[in-house]
């Protein structure tokens, strides 16, 4: 008799572990129900398996809202900017553009920049050591 009561706690752990990590199916839902409500009819371990699913899908929408909060949480502790950080910032540089008309102008001192970049960043001739070209 021990043993079976080891054997459907360990059951249940394992239920419960497959539950909140997502590995909970609706037969693996109805195995549990079974073992735990024993006698009982069909019409009751069913709505125990679903509720084991219902608990499942609750449980794993905490821990993810837990986790995503302690990661926002750590982030701004460090001083590191979020995606809707860096979102809000684009919208609004863009606001800002459309009212001073200045995102046009962007557009194109970007491109010749980018021009003038190109051309700096290829030295001519010798022009690497300021000593000129070895002899």
């Amino acid at each position: 008799m021990l043993e079976d009561v080891r054997r459907s706690m360990r059951g249940i752990m394992e239920a419960g572990m497959a539950a909140v990590s997502g590995a909970l199916t609706p037969s693996r839902a109805r195995d549990v129900a079974r073992s735990v409500a024993g006698g009982q009819s069909m019409d009751q371990v069913n709505r125990l398996a679903q509720d084991l699913l219902e608990w499942s899908q609750r449980s794993r929408e905490w821990i993810t809202e837990a986790v995503q909060r302690e990661v926002k949480r750590q982030l701004s502790a460090l001083g590191i900017a979020t995606r809707e950080d860096l979102d809000a910032l684009k919208k609004r540089v863009r606001e800002l553009e459309r009212a001073t008309g200045t995102a046009s102008k962007r557009t194109t001192a970007k491109k010749s920049t980018t021009k003038r970049s190109a051309r700096q960043a290829a030295p001519a001739a010798g022009a690497g050591d300021p000593a000129g070209p070895a002899t």
